[in-house]
């Protein structure tokens, strides 16, 4: 029996879920290609046992495996998008809460340098005096 890693025994439920919607996907475009797990598991590299492993959503399969199962489908371009920084609302929120913590820079107002003189004007007290 192989030693299982801890990120495998620790990975969240979602994630699980997540891998085995792929699987179920992945063995509904093999089926409906009319493919064999032979033939396709062929095609990906790998043995049939590894292919069901895959197709029932295993986390210990490769993602090279998973990868090439989306090439075979025409969708590995997705696969750069999965974690583009674009999309990365995490990262854009913690930047934006540093941003706000150092405080929004205040132009300099014209009217506060001191070799600007602000205008004055009197008003009808003073013009009466």
């Amino acid at each position: 029996m192989s030693k299982q890693s801890y990120a495998i025994e620790t990975m969240p439920s979602v994630v699980l879920k997540s891998l085995q919607e792929l699987g179920e996907n992945l063995t509904i475009a093999r089926k409906r290609r009319r493919e064999s797990l032979k033939v396709w598991a062929q095609r990906i590299g790998v043995s049939e046992p590894t292919l069901k492993r895959m197709e029932n959503g295993d986390p210990t399969v490769s993602m090279g495996v998973y990868s090439t199962a989306l090439w075979l489908v025409g969708r590995h371009q997705a696969l750069p998008d999965l974690a583009a920084p674009e999309h990365d609302l995490g990262a854009l929120e913690s930047s934006v809460r540093k941003a706000l913590a150092r405080g929004a820079r205040k132009k300099p107002s014209i009217y506060n340098d001191s070799t600007v003189q602000t205008p004055t004007f009197e008003t009808d007290q003073q013009v009466k005096k």
